[in-house]
């Protein structure tokens, strides 16, 4: 996903000089292209490309979910040690994607533990090896397979896994006193998400995981999206969950609907919008389609 860029050309520098007045032309080019904020309770989050990351910095030391491309990983470090000197205790990933992962490779010698689902390291070792990109890697040296749990100063880290939904190795990172989730790639909000079959995705147990996200959590807690159409909209609340939710099951609902009405793999995925969701924008909607026939179809 594309993120905003402040300086895109001499054209819109000199534009974006003119509305600034007083501000100097000199401090516009220095603004990141990364959103890195503060959210709550000393966790906050990191935009910059690929997969969001969300980061804890408190008195005994930082944790990290997610970590994008390295670059961009190189980035957040920075903005984090302008923070505390405190250890990275932990890296986490919520799933085996390389906009979430190969940021991981930045964080050796750096980070003492990396967690992950299970299926996720799986994933991300058998990706690897498909790319011969096994030296680019740092794997997870803790896994889990329903709920882990660590603490990181005075603060309660929780991963939750419902089972498989985007892959079959997405978790969601609960940070609890702050109540900010980690969704991963379980929500893109209000854009067409990746359904990633070869690596156990699930079109309608995805809806499932998204139903027990609503019970697990609350009308207070903040949210995390991997992805958002609006790259401003990677947070939100429990809502998105339900429109996330809403998405996925009027997604299964028109492809099994659409055969057992005897249409065609090619009538179905010529498809450009599904009824209920005309709010979801964004490329991908055939992929997303063709995703679902592969399910319901089989």
């Amino acid at each position: 996903m594309k993120r905003r860029n402040f300086i895109t050309s001499s054209a819109l520098a000199a534009g974006a000089f003119t509305l600034l007045g007083k501000r100097s032309f000199a401090s516009l080019l220095a603004d990141p292209t990364y959103q890195f904020k503060s959210l709550r309770n000393n966790v906050g989050m990191f935009a910059e490309s690929g997969g969001t990351i969300a980061w804890l910095v408190n008195k005994d030391g930082i944790a990290v979910v997610d970590a994008e491309f390295p670059d961009p990983a190189k980035h957040l470090i920075g903005e984090l040690q302008k923070q505390s000197d405190k250890p990275f205790q932990w890296l986490i990933n919520t799933h085996h994607h390389g906009d979430h992962t190969a940021g991981n490779i930045s964080f050796k010698g750096l980070v003492k533990n990396v967690a992950a689902h299970s299926n996720s390291l799986i994933n991300q070792k058998n990706s690897a090896a498909a790319q011969k990109k096994e030296d680019q890697q740092l794997y997870p040296d803790t896994t889990f397979t329903d709920t882990w749990k660590t603490k990181v100063g005075d603060e309660n880290i929780t991963a939750y896994y419902f089972g498989p939904g985007h892959t079959n190795g997405d978790s969601m990172i609960h940070f609890e006193h702050a109540n900010i989730v980690h969704m991963g790639d379980l929500i893109f909000n209000r854009m067409h998400p990746y359904i990633d079959k070869s690596a156990g995705a699930s079109v309608k147990n995805w809806a499932m995981v998204l139903d027990h996200a609503q019970k697990k959590f609350d009308k207070d807690t903040l949210f995390i999206y991997g992805h958002a159409f609006d790259p401003q909209k990677v947070t939100g609340n429990i809502e998105d969950i339900k429109a996330m939710q809403n998405y996925m099951e009027k997604l299964a609902d028109f492809v099994q609907t659409s055969i057992k009405a005897g249409k065609s793999k090619d009538e179905i995925l010529s498809a450009k919008s599904i009824p209920g969701v005309e709010d979801w924008q964004g490329d991908g909607i055939s992929r997303c389609l063709t995703a679902a026939y592969q399910e319901f179809s089989a």
